[in-house]
């Protein structure tokens, strides 16, 4: 009488080249676990600083825009000096504020620094609105208003006082700029949307004009736009900027910078993607030939189980459960190992954990179906294999 394997048989006996070949089992499970880890943790660290940055651009606003001409030698050119006004009482404007990059101005920490020496640090003058009109806020001290911009008082943006050594605004500290000295009377929080200030020493229009003859010409032009009309009056603000040559006008929207990088987020997602799945061929290729000399190493008992009349059938299915189940623990050990790279990474920055629920399904279905494809050829080879030539060479 032909036996009959149960279901609840097949699990013990699919598992015993597991339990007494465990760290061959475990080898093999490796390839499968790297690619699934890379899977899951690409995905889920991809959406966590996707999900991070589009909260950003949402907090910064995306109706910010910057008016500026050409560069020339990294030198802002010049504007009209109606530029600011027009521009402020363009529709579809909340507020406009210019400011002037300094040629050849820069602040020191000292007078004894030689002038070259200025670190890529740059001076602008600029209106009392400034802040407003990005919404920025101060890290210390106070911004510059209608009295002070008259005087030899700065507001360092952030770099530029880290780089100068200046902390806070104990002790009055002062900066050089080119041939005056300045007292600090504010330091800027970071300014995501304006990096530009960020490595500058802020003065008011009219220190600019007595100590460096500025002529009230503004070359860099921060306008906050109405919500919903940002494109709007993007079309608007060369032509009010410079109706004589509105070509030679270029107008930004910094928060694309922001969202340029979710493009090359999602380009390196998919090339991570492809070596994660390279990852798990060579796993499933690992798995295939760990099984193939399995059936070499058990001719024996495959033999003896086909003489107590096991079928074919029985044969296949014990080799296929084995490979099906080194997929599914190698799956499920890369989806911890992809988890945990995922949560460390958004510890580390910050981030709000997100892991794709597809990015789990997904990978442990891709862990399931290699362990599968991998172990059919030997699963079939095991079946085919005589009880005589299997008993011999056992």
């Amino acid at each position: 009488m032909r036996s009959r394997l149960l279901l609840a048989d097949l699990l013990p006996v699919g598992t015993v080249g597991l339990r007494t070949r465990r760290v061959r089992a475990a080898l093999s499970m490796l390839g499968i676990a790297i690619g699934i880890a890379a899977l899951v943790a690409v995905l889920g660290v991809t959406r966590s600083s996707q999900a991070d940055l589009l909260a950003r651009i949402d907090a910064l606003g995306t109706d910010l825009l910057t008016v500026s001409g050409t560069l020339v030698n990294d030198v802002e050119t010049p504007l009209p000096a109606t530029a600011a006004a027009i521009i402020g009482h363009t529709d579809g404007v909340l507020s406009a504020t210019a400011t002037t990059q300094l040629v050849d101005v820069h602040p020191y920490r000292s007078d004894r620094i030689e002038p070259h020496r200025h670190g890529g640090l740059a001076v602008r003058a600029t209106e009392p609105t400034l802040l407003s009109t990005l919404d920025g806020r101060l890290a210390h001290g106070t911004f510059l208003n209608e009295a002070t911009s008259r005087y030899p008082t700065t507001v360092l943006g952030h770099t530029a006082a880290q780089a100068l050594g200046i902390a806070d605004l104990a002790g009055g500290p002062r900066v050089w700029l080119s041939g005056n000295w300045y007292t600090v009377i504010g330091i800027l929080a970071p300014l995501e949307l304006a990096p530009e200030l960020d490595h500058a020493a802020l003065i008011g229009l009219a220190a600019a004009t007595v100590h460096f003859r500025h002529d009230g010409r503004p070359s860099l032009i921060y306008v906050r736009a109405q919500a919903g009309r940002t494109i709007d009056v993007t079309r608007l603000l060369p032509r009010a900027a410079n109706p004589r040559n509105p070509q030679g006008i270029h107008v930004n929207r910094p928060s694309d910078a922001l969202a340029a990088r979710l493009a090359v987020a999602d380009s390196s997602t998919a090339l991570f993607l492809g070596l994660g799945a390279v990852a798990l061929l060579v796993g499933g290729i690992g798995i295939a030939n760990v099984m193939v000399i399995s059936v070499l190493e058990r001719r024996g008992e495959i033999g003896l189980r086909r003489t107590l009349g096991a079928t074919r059938y029985h044969i296949a299915a014990q080799f296929l459960v084995e490979s099906v189940l080194l997929g599914v623990f190698g799956g499920g050990a890369g989806i911890l190992l992809g988890a945990g790279v995922t949560y460390g990474l958004a510890y580390h920055n910050g981030w709000q954990v997100l892991i794709p629920p597809a990015a789990i399904t997904a990978g442990l279905a891709a862990a399931v179906t290699i362990g599968g494809l991998a172990g059919l050829y030997p699963a079939v080879r095991a079946a085919h294999l005589s009880p005589t030539d299997a008993l011999r060479w056992g």
